[in-house]
């Protein structure tokens, strides 16, 4: 976990000095997202993590690139809606940078209809996996936010977990 703490503490780091240029957030989030799900997917397959592994999604940067642009535009057109709607959207995609991972070949629109088709009836329990995280979200308030390095991680290794499941029924 001391890996994943300093992957998610780097990328944290990134994405915060990256919130000022809204830019450099749009063009790297895809690509970095991809290699840090990546490092998670590793995990749960029993492989090894370096510090490095979390920037192997540039080598698919396009389709990372678009498919984060895609995601963020659907789930704020599903957010006008009200809250709820953009809820569903984001669990409907939530699985795309993991496919894409897997099938590099695809685009990024592609993985993101192949996300929408394996949550299909699944998205309950996906919300129901990240609910029965709100506890460690609430510690972590006491503990400044430090915490999250380590709750983080270990949701998303979860949730990839939830991926490989669902891959493999």
């Amino acid at each position: 976990w001391g890996m994943f703490a300093l992957i998610t503490l780097v990328e944290s780091v990134i994405m915060s000095a990256l919130s000022y240029v809204f830019v450099g957030t749009l063009l790297l989030g895809g690509p970095l997202t991809l290699g840090v799900l990546a490092c998670n997917l590793s995990v749960v397959r029993g492989g090894d993590v370096r510090i490095e592994d979390m920037f192997d999604g540039f080598r698919n940067f396009v389709p990372a690139f678009i498919l984060y642009l895609l995601n963020g535009i659907f789930i704020f057109l599903w957010s006008l809606l009200l809250i709820i709607p953009g809820i569903i959207a984001e669990l409907r995609y939530s699985m795309s940078f993991f496919i894409l991972k897997d099938n590099p070949s695809l685009s990024g629109d592609e993985a993101r209809r192949k996300s929408i088709e394996m949550m299909n009836g699944h998205k309950w329990e996906l919300f129901c996996l990240r609910f029965s995280f709100i506890g460690w979200f609430l510690l972590s308030i006491l503990t400044f936010g430090i915490l999250l390095l380590w709750v983080i991680p270990y949701l998303r290794t979860a949730e990839a977990e939830f991926y490989e499941n669902l891959k493999g029924s």
